[in-house]
């Protein structure tokens, strides 16, 4: 039932990720327009594809972990049994997934809770007022990708592969 949950709101993330990648495509291709054909840049629209390149990571990673389509160095890991990739796979998770999820998370705090504090908007004249809320996709990020670890571990643990479609 957790298990579900946690990979239901990651792969809910992932289809915003997908959403961000859209939305940028659409304001890059419009600032082009804007700025060689009209001769005229809108800040507001060169941030939006800053902010969407970073959101499609940010809130897109817990999901592309789920589904196993990180990247990853198939030298020996093809040539590895069952029973072996599950432990790679778990002392991936554990000693290099999650404490980067957890250093992330806490050396985030301050950064954007000093950005809340003063509600931080772009420091560009007519740039998006949405500083804080960008910074805040940095806790999702931690926080989405601890409880996929979490998801993920308990899955492999169980003897289910994670290269089986669910």
């Amino acid at each position: 039932m957790v298990l579900q949950a946690i990979e239901r709101v990651n792969r809910g993330l992932g289809r915003v990720a997908a959403y961000c990648a859209i939305v940028m495509m659409l304001a890059q291709v419009f600032s082009v327009v804007a700025r060689y054909v009209f001769s005229f840049g809108i800040i507001a629209v060169q941030e939006t594809v800053v902010y969407g390149h970073a959101l499609i990571f940010l809130l897109g990673a817990a999901f592309v972990l789920q589904e196993n389509a990180h990247v990853r160095v198939d030298v020996f890991y093809e040539a590895m049994g069952e029973r072996t990739r599950r432990i790679v796979n778990l002392i991936g998770l554990l000693f290099f997934v999650l404490p980067v999820a957890w250093v992330v998370l806490w050396y985030s705090y301050p950064y954007v809770v000093r950005s809340w504090s003063t509600f931080e908007g772009s420091r560009q004249s007519g740039g998006l007022p949405a500083v804080c809320l960008l910074k805040s996709a940095v806790w999702i990020f931690g926080a989405s990708l601890i409880l996929q670890v979490v998801g993920t571990g308990a899955r492999i643990t169980k003897g289910e592969s994670w290269e089986q479609e669910r």
